[in-house]
C-alpha cells in the first residue's frame, strides 16, 4: 500500500466519517505525486458523490471551459489534483447544499498536499475555499478577492463558482469573461506546459533543462 492508498483509507475509516460509511459512499477527490494543478472546490453534490465522478455536472463542464483545456486533461490525476473542502456531500439543507464539514479540509488536504510537491497552481474556487486558503489576504467580497486575483498569482488563483446558476453574477460583472478568463487559463497552460515537457523529455530519456544529458534521478 502506498502513501495514498494509507492516507485514503485512514479517512474512509475515520470515525467522523462514519455516517458516509454508512451511506456506502467512498471520499471524492483525486490526487497524484505528479499533479501540477490543485482544484480546491466546494464539497461534491449528490449526482457527484453517487456517481463517484468529481465535478460532474454543468458546473464541472463550464469549469473546464473556463481552463482552456479537455475533458481528458481535467480527469488526468497526473496533470490535476481535485480537492474539495470536503471530500463528501455534506447533505442538503433549506437553500440548498449544506456547506462543507468545517475542519474537514485542516485535518486532510495537508496530508495529501505533502504527497503532491510538483503542484505549481491552486485554483480556489468559492468563498469556502478562499476564506480557508487566503485568509485575511482575501478582500471583503468575493467579487472583490476574484477581482484582484493578480496579488496571489502566480501560486494561487481566486475564482467564482462556475455553476450555471451564477449567470446573473457573470452579467454584473463582464470583466470576469473579458479579463480574468484569459489570465486563467494563460496560468493554466504555464503549469501544464512544464508536465508536457517532462514527460516528452522523459520518453526520450533527456532532461528538459540539459537537453544533452541522461536523468539522473528519474
Amino acid at each position: 500500500m502506498d502513501a495514498f492508498d494509507a492516507l485514503r483509507q485512514s479517512l474512509v475509516d475515520d470515525e467522523g466519517n462514519a455516517a458516509m460509511r454508512q451511506h456506502g459512499w467512498q471520499p471524492l477527490y483525486t490526487a497524484s505525486w505528479s499533479a501540477r494543478i490543485v482544484v480546491i472546490g466546494q464539497a461534491p453534490g449528490h449526482r457527484a458523490q453517487t456517481s463517484g465522478v468529481p465535478w460532474d455536472d454543468a458546473s464541472g463542464k463550464n469549469l473546464v471551459a473556463w481552463l482552456g483545456v479537455t475533458e481528458e486533461q481535467f480527469r488526468n490525476p497526473n496533470l490535476f489534483s481535485l480537492l474539495p473542502m470536503d471530500f463528501y456531500f455534506p447533505g442538503t439543507g433549506r437553500s440548498g447544499d449544506l456547506p462543507p464539514r468545517k475542519g474537514f479540509a485542516k485535518r486532510w488536504h495537508p496530508p495529501l498536499l505533502a504527497l503532491m510537491p510538483d503542484i505549481r497552481l491552486t485554483l480556489l474556487i468559492g468563498r469556502y475555499a478562499q476564506i480557508h486558503y487566503l485568509a485575511n489576504a482575501r478582500q471583503h467580497t468575493l467579487t472583490d478577492t476574484v477581482r484582484n486575483y493578480r496579488r496571489f498569482v502566480p501560486e494561487r488563483f481566486p475564482l467564482v463558482h462556475p455553476s450555471p446558476l451564477n449567470f446573473r453574477w457573470q452579467t454584473r460583472n463582464p470583466w470576469f469573461v473579458t479579463d480574468v478568463l484569459p489570465e486563467l487559463r494563460r496560468h493554466v497552460s504555464a503549469a501544464l506546459d512544464h508536465t508536457i515537457t517532462r514527460d516528452l523529455s522523459s520518453q526520450s530519456g533527456k532532461n528538459p533543462e540539459h537537453p544533452d544529458s541522461e536523468w539522473e534521478n528519474r
